[in-house]
């Protein structure tokens, strides 16, 4: 399982200390920072744990849920996605430790929130409003993957925060992405007919050896 890793920045922030204390401390010799190859200062899970006097043993992956909209003139359907999980989560006596969010297409697998919860070590469950609104295609996989890691992905199925106009947006890129490989591969053959053609004319310009 891959572990939770943090900046300098990253960890300050989630202990409440400057970038400056963290690099006396690890001069000092107080929280030792990790070093990757290329000699960058990075933090751990266990780091964190550690200094807020939290026991690993004793640590419950985290029930999150997740929203996402394609735009963000479409915020308020965040809201409601989150309001709707919320009231859900409280129905079935679920406890959300936290709220994650993102703006992006459901084609676009480098949503900041969708990777965090993929390459999470601390998380359990995941609340979803809809299947489109984790992944336009390739859900089975990704849901798989999830499992593989230990995270349950609840999928609630409401229809009415699953905007229609949004796949009707997903369709048209997936539309013109292939019509501008496709115009990209006609312009290829043209060029490559153009040269052909322009050979060809040299050849026949060419005057046979023997001939007056």
């Amino acid at each position: 399982m891959i572990k939770k890793q943090y900046t300098p920045k990253q960890f300050a922030e989630l202990v409440g200390r400057s970038v400056i204390t963290l690099q006396r401390w690890d001069r000092e010799g107080t929280l030792t920072a990790y070093r990757t190859p290329t000699n960058r200062r990075y933090y751990t899970q266990e780091q964190y744990l550690e200094y807020m006097g939290i026991a690993p043993q004793n640590k419950v992956g985290k029930t999150v849920i997740y929203a996402r909209v394609s735009s963000a003139s479409q915020k308020d359907g965040l809201v409601n996605q989150v309001d709707f999980l919320q009231t859900y989560a409280n129905a079935k006596g679920i406890i959300v430790d936290e709220i994650m969010r993102d703006v992006g297409s459901g084609l676009n697998y480098n949503r900041k929130k969708f990777n965090e919860i993929l390459f999470s070590d601390d998380i359990k469950t995941v609340l979803v409003a809809h299947k489109d609104r984790w992944i336009r295609f390739g859900f089975d996989w990704f849901e798989r993957f999830l499992q593989s890691k230990g995270i349950e992905l609840v999928i609630v199925n409401c229809e009415k925060l699953s905007p229609q106009e949004e796949l009707v947006e997903d369709l048209i890129s997936i539309i013109h992405a292939f019509s501008y490989r496709i115009y990209g591969l006609r312009k290829y053959k043209k060029k490559v007919k153009e040269d052909e053609s322009l050979q060809g004319g040299a050849k026949a310009d060419t005057i046979p050896e023997g001939n007056p």
